[in-house]
């Protein structure tokens, strides 16, 4: 269903990314932190490509922290959201049932962009993306399947093979990364990957897997795990 919502809003919301609508589905229903919190002028005009633009007026509402999860930026984007979803929501969802998921999710998107706002609150550029809350998915992941093993990729110029590494060690890769690469964007203005977000939503489902999970889930996953590793 979260994916149906993604496709649904890149298709009907956002014209597949075509200019105008892109454009419109950023300025309205992107979260604008610094139109939010009153941090940015009225009038004030954001360029987000040749002759578009958002004019901030200041009537932004709070829906935004929801309605920025289902929005992106381009098909790179969504395309690498979703597949991340795929990979690793199920999983979780089996672990807390459809409906605690779902709270669950959003949960961790609203963690995301508070983290993202915490670091700079009168952004002015729009933030979109699924990649907050499925951070927070990859954070339940880590912590309820820190075994499982998840074939990559490997690149070594030329040569491509690929190599089934432990989740616990592929997602504190990815969550290094994260914190890596939001300390020098503290320092700079402007936009781009948040970072922060990623990383909010990575601590959030951490957190909030422990008491979301289904109350029967814990002794039939370690009866599970007897083994000496699982494969997701």
């Amino acid at each position: 269903m979260i994916i149906g919502l993604n496709i649904a809003s890149w298709v009907f919301v956002q014209g597949l990314g075509s200019g105008e609508p892109l454009a419109w589905s950023l300025c309205n229903l992107g979260l604008i932190p610094g139109e939010l919190f009153d941090r940015v002028p009225a009038g004030t005009i954001i360029p987000l490509g040749e002759n578009l633009g958002c004019e901030l007026t200041g009537d932004t509402t709070v829906l935004t922290l929801v309605t920025h999860m289902f929005l992106h930026g381009g098909w790179f984007h969504i395309i690498g959201n979703l597949w991340f979803l795929w990979i690793f929501g199920d999983n979780v969802e089996d672990a807390m049932g459809p409906i605690r998921f779902f709270i669950f999710y959003i949960a961790c998107g609203l963690a995301a962009a508070a983290a993202q706002i915490f670091t700079d609150p009168a952004a002015a550029i729009p933030m979109v993306g699924a990649s907050g809350a499925i951070g927070g998915v990859m954070g339940a992941y880590a912590r309820l399947y820190p075994r499982a093993r998840i074939v990559t990729l490997i690149f070594l110029g030329f040569y491509v093979t690929t190599v089934a590494l432990p989740a616990i060690a592929m997602l504190g890769y990815w969550f290094f990364i994260q914190i890596a690469g939001g300390l020098p964007a503290l320092q700079e203005a402007g936009g781009g990957v948040a970072f922060w977000a990623h990383v909010g939503g990575f601590l959030a489902g951490l957190i909030l897997v422990g008491p979301m999970h289904r109350p029967d889930y814990l002794a039939q996953h370690l009866r599970h795990a007897a083994g000496p590793y699982d494969r997701y």
